[in-house]
């Protein structure tokens, strides 16, 4: 088991406080073998030469992210089938496991990197048809929450979706460690700063962030952010604790 904090709302002040949870162990690669149904020789192939890539990239980009993505997309393609519209399960696998491969080659075009690492691994081939490998490469490069454009297609709507991972202390967090790497001259105030800024433009009202399927868990979670980035205490507690338990080398070195 591990801890986590959380930040709640109290129903009878409509404040927002920071608790402790213990929760079971983090997932790994075999935990999404019961994801959902795909082709045994892709899954073995993806858990043994695409997943392992991440480990060397960003905090924001490592195995735990590629994992929870590939679970969501396997969540929204269940609640699409429910609605009786089907999408193809190795696609939409595939497209989640390989939708952030381009960090290799830096951040800024990851997506488009992405895709095209996509269409030139010839292992693919063998499964999917031209026009299906077209179609997933469009998806990935359509995934970026920062794009002024659609996804071309329901799959890059699903992994687009499955991107946005909406939880709180996950996105605070990655967001301080964005400004950590990339702006190392900060010092602890201005990080906090910098982060409470980033996320009113990105995920506050107005915010560039989009959604792509209103009955999804996201846009109740999306909700509940915007309340918390609103409750400016409720946030600066959280990127206090993060600040202290979560980067301990940086709170030191804070004197904190």
């Amino acid at each position: 088991m591990y801890l986590k904090t959380n930040v709640d709302k109290n129903p009878l002040t409509g404040k927002f406080f920071v608790s402790l949870r213990f929760q079971t162990a983090r997932p790994d690669r075999q935990a999404l073998s019961n994801t959902m149904e795909i082709n045994p020789k892709l899954k073995a192939y993806v858990e043994a030469e695409i997943l392992p890539r991440y480990t060397h990239f960003d905090k924001a980009h490592q195995l735990d992210h590629i994992t929870t993505v590939i679970r969501q997309s396997a969540a929204l393609a269940e609640m699409l089938s429910g609605q009786g519209i089907e999408v193809d399960r190795d696609m939409v696998y595939i497209i989640a496991a390989y939708h952030d491969l381009g960090i290799v080659n830096g951040r800024e075009n990851h997506h488009t990197d992405s895709g095209k690492i996509l269409m030139a691994d010839p292992f693919l081939k063998d499964f999917f048809t031209d026009g299906q490998l077209v179609t997933m490469k469009e998806a990935v490069e359509d995934h970026r929450a920062s794009s002024k454009k659609a996804p071309r297609s329901l799959y890059g709507r699903i992994v687009a979706e499955a991107d946005r991972q909406i939880d709180p202390r996950t996105i605070v967090l990655r967001t301080l460690q964005f400004g950590l790497k990339n702006y190392p001259e900060l010092d602890k105030a201005g990080h906090f700063a910098r982060a409470e800024a980033h996320l009113h433009e990105k995920y506050g009202e107005g915010g560039y962030l989009k959604l792509w399927f209103p009955e999804s868990e996201n846009s109740r979670k999306l909700a509940e952010l915007r309340a918390m980035i609103a409750d400016r205490d409720a946030l600066l507690a959280m990127m206090e604790d993060i600040w202290i338990h979560e980067m301990p080398e940086q709170a030191g070195r804070d004197g904190k």
